[in-house]
């Protein structure tokens, strides 16, 4: 059954279970530069909308999971998933919710890429899309939109974006941390009993204006730090404009590090 919300939830933190009691550092100072780069082509961005408080919900984190084997995974498409808080009232506080996830989907709406607000909710390049439900995966669209290029030195994360034509000095850049090979034991709401398992889940997501060099947009950011212990980490970022949504070009990729730390436990 496809949930669509209808009441304000509240929020507390649960803790979640099953996690691997290390934390993979996103960066440190003595590693080496980090680069990714998206190529020419169009990569799409799939959002899923979803929520650990949703019966309908699991068959599309499945699905997305998936994605993590699939080859063209970061060239072809950079897979997100926005835990969503609206459904939090039914029994189950979802962790990994933000208010802010939820407000992006509702912008999506207005902006008319969906005609509804509900989980689970697919977009594709700020597009409702039910290709999932069929077993497909999107692929790199034909055209080009220019070269979009994420840099991790030390600390400091450094984007760069060279647009395949002119466009106005009005864009926006979006990054993400990216969780994966999480477990959850749901005790209450619609999937009480169930062991859930999530991936690409969104922990943090920032924005900010990029700036113009002559061709060239450009931005600089700390680069994002966990606030509990995952077992895997990855990175995405994606350019749009700042009146709309839809992504013009997306970059994405898995984040290592060579000397695990130990964590007190998890959420």
């Amino acid at each position: 059954m496809v949930h669509h919300p209808f009441k304000a939830p509240c929020r507390r933190l649960w803790r979640i279970s099953g996690l691997v009691p290390a934390m993979l550092l996103f960066a440190s100072a003595s590693q080496a530069q980090t680069i990714f780069q998206s190529g020419p082509e169009q990569v799409p961005l799939l959002e899923l909308y979803t929520s650990q408080g949703c019966s309908s919900c699991p068959p599309a984190d499945q699905w997305l999971s998936r994605l993590k084997e699939d080859p063209g995974l970061w060239k072809n498409i950079v897979p997100l998933a926005f835990h969503v808080d609206y459904w939090d009232y039914i029994g189950w506080q979802d962790p990994f919710a933000q208010p802010e996830f939820g407000q992006r989907q509702r912008h999506i709406a207005e902006q008319g890429g969906t005609r509804a607000v509900y989980t689970p909710g697919m977009m594709l390049n700020g597009k409702d899309w039910r290709g999932w439900t069929r077993g497909d995966v999107p692929q790199r669209y034909p055209g080009e939109t220019g070269t979009l290029t994420m840099s991790l030195d030390g600390q400091q994360l450094v984007i760069h974006y060279a647009p395949a034509e002119p466009l106005a000095n009005n864009l926006q850049v979006y990054v993400a941390l990216l969780g994966f090979d999480v477990k959850s034991e749901v005790t209450a709401g619609e999937n009480t009993g169930r062991e859930l398992r999530s991936d690409f889940i969104v922990l943090k997501m920032v924005q900010m204006p990029l700036l113009r060099d002559d061709k060239t947009y450009s931005a600089s950011l700390p680069a994002l730090q966990p606030d509990h212990p995952m077992p895997r980490l990855a990175i995405a970022a994606w350019v749009a404009d700042r009146s709309a949504l839809a992504p013009l070009q997306a970059v994405g990729g898995w984040l290592e590090s060579p000397a695990p730390v130990a964590a007190a436990g998890g959420m």
